[in-house]
């Protein structure tokens, strides 16, 4: 099986999340046995089709532009058995790069008009390869994807083989939960290819919530007013290793929420109860079990482990100034109890 695998995310590899989930599932692909060439469209000159149809009439097939799209692309586009187009979601839709790529495989139709089922079509010049989508959105509701799903099946039709959406795809990158996202998209590949098609069981595990949208509000806010005060971007602020700091209860507990990693988790199952005192007294606590994590503000009715510390502590810990356990032996904060609950939020 030969699988073209495109790529039009505009950024790079450590920051698109397309790209990320691209990775894994070209690992799936390759394992199952396929030929796998994954093309980065920011790397490549592609013009816009101008509606000439210079391709329909005077060169029948061939387009009149002589750039990559027709001297490299179209052909290999040709000769896939599959297509994979990955697309972070722009304006509810596959982006600019990727919607270029797509106008210019028009030399696959021919200009006359068929009527089928009611519907005018026109019909293929050649076989076009079946498909499979997958887009990336920073919104955690699965409904951001309705207008692209719409799009996608009405475009790609009978040969579309799977639509892949993931909500949520930055906080997907903090959050412990991206290590089973990311298996499941490497299932995926394997799936594909041998029964043609994405299991409902794996398609779960690829859009499963990361935390209610909510707590997810909660962080992104606090996130992006902190690259409004620093004057800096995401991507910036990413290389040079600065945190986020929680400045509430509340925030501090989304983005413990956020690093909680299940595979370190294991079957470990308790309540870990953080006690502040400092500058934002109070209380909260976490219920971890069967993978998951639960947080709630106030004092549990029993705790497993119990964390008293000066908010500002636990502050600086998150944010990447302090280091939790150097914290602990400093005596910065104390822990009475099971120790062991604390690794829980480990990103490693």
């Amino acid at each position: 099986m030969k699988i073209l695998a495109l790529n039009s995310s505009p950024r790079g590899a450590g920051q698109s999340k397309t790209e990320l989930l691209l990775t894994h599932f070209v690992k799936g692909l390759q394992k199952a046995g396929a030929e796998v060439e994954v093309v980065n469209l920011r790397q490549k000159k592609i013009n816009y089709c101008t509606g000439c149809y210079t391709c329909w009439t005077k060169t029948p097939g061939v387009c009149m532009h002589k750039d990559e799209m027709a001297l490299e692309l179209f052909p290999k586009w040709l000769a896939a058995d599959i297509v994979f187009y990955a697309s972070p979601l722009y304006h509810y839709l596959i982006n600019a790069q990727m919607k270029t790529f797509i106008e210019r495989t028009l030399p696959v139709l021919m200009p006359y008009l068929q009527r089928k089922d009611g519907i005018t079509r026109h019909p293929l010049r050649s076989k076009r390869p079946d498909s499979i989508l997958i887009s990336v959105a920073g919104f955690p509701d699965n409904s951001v994807f309705d207008q692209l799903s719409f799009w996608a099946k009405k475009v790609m039709g009978s040969g579309l083989l799977a639509e892949i959406y993931r909500p949520a795809a930055e906080a997907m990158i903090s959050s412990g939960k991206r290590f089973d996202i990311l298996e499941a998209m490497e299932q995926a590949g394997v799936e594909i290819v041998e029964n043609r098609s994405v299991s409902k069981r794996t398609m779960d595990r690829i859009m499963q919530p990361i935390t209610s949208p909510e707590m997810m509000a909660t962080m992104s806010n606090l996130a992006w007013q902190a690259m409004i005060d620093r004057h800096t971007t995401m991507a910036e602020a990413s290389r040079k290793g600065a945190g986020i700091r929680p400045n509430s209860i509340e925030t501090l507990m989304a983005m413990l929420v956020f690093a909680f990693n299940p595979l370190k988790a294991g079957e470990k199952a308790g309540t870990l109860q953080f006690n502040f005192s400092g500058e934002k007294p109070g209380a909260c606590y976490f219920t971890i079990g069967k993978g998951d994590i639960q947080a709630a503000e106030g004092k549990a009715l029993k705790a497993d482990c119990v964390i008293d510390t000066p908010f500002e502590v636990w502050a600086d810990i998150i944010e990447g100034k302090a280091d939790g356990a150097k914290s602990m032996m400093d005596g910065k904060y104390k822990v009475q109890g099971d120790m062991s609950l604390m690794i829980v939020f480990s990103r490693d």
